[in-house]
């Protein structure tokens, strides 16, 4: 594995997935900061269906830019608030940089997580919430094949969830997902480039676990 970390990326850093190394990363002029927060609750995963906007019809963390003036954490606890309705003591996880072919600012962004919250996940304007099994079938994407998922409760505490469905989220997902839900801090850089049919595909992807040695 590639053991040099792609520029955008500080710190002490152990490779733990990375592809794509014929390609050489891209050049970006700036960040735009970004937060993404996700919920886990004793053996499942709250995602959002994403409804419009930049990642339509992809399911998420919530999340959304970080407002001037605003710190990253009272960003990712708004736009949780805003997206889900519900509130939680969310703490660090991890940061990812995302540079898409065409585009001069990479999107930086700030990952974090809750075990618990408070509320109830309602249906917003830009995202419905739905939880997903984070059994080690589900957590390691060797299933692709997922249930209908369209009218599943977003209070679902039903034993037989969904898959987490890897094949309808970012393709970089796979990779730090199950380091978020096992509680290792991570960070990571992928670039994408334009497809033909107008979506983004991933070109080459480096992640790496922090503070490892």
């Amino acid at each position: 594995m590639d053991t040099e970390i792609p520029p955008g990326l500080e710190g002490n850093l152990s490779v733990f997935a990375e592809g794509g190394r014929e390609t050489p990363w891209r050049s970006f002029e700036g960040r735009l900061f970004c937060t993404n927060a996700f919920i886990i609750s004793d053996d499942k995963l709250l995602l959002g269906f994403k409804k419009r906007g930049f990642g339509a019809g992809l399911y998420n963390g919530f999340g959304g830019k970080v407002e001037p003036g605003e710190t990253v954490l009272a960003a990712a606890c708004r736009e949780l608030e805003e997206e889900s309705g519900i509130n939680a003591d969310l703490e660090h996880a991890g940061t990812l940089l995302f540079v898409n072919e065409g585009t001069e600012l990479a999107f930086h962004i700030e990952i974090y997580s809750a075990r618990s919250y408070t509320g109830t996940p309602v249906e917003t304007d830009e995202m419905r919430p739905a939880w997903f099994s984070l059994s080690p079938e589900s957590l390691s994407g060797t299933q692709t094949i997922h249930r209908d998922i369209s009218a599943l409760p977003s209070s679902s505490t039903d034993s037989s969830l969904p898959l987490i469905p890897y094949d309808k989220m970012w393709p970089d997902d796979i990779y730090w997902l199950p380091q978020l839900v096992d509680g290792q801090k991570f960070a990571g850089r992928a670039d994408f480039r334009m497809e033909s049919d107008g979506n983004l595909a991933m070109q080459r992807f480096w992640f790496g676990f922090v503070g490892s040695t």
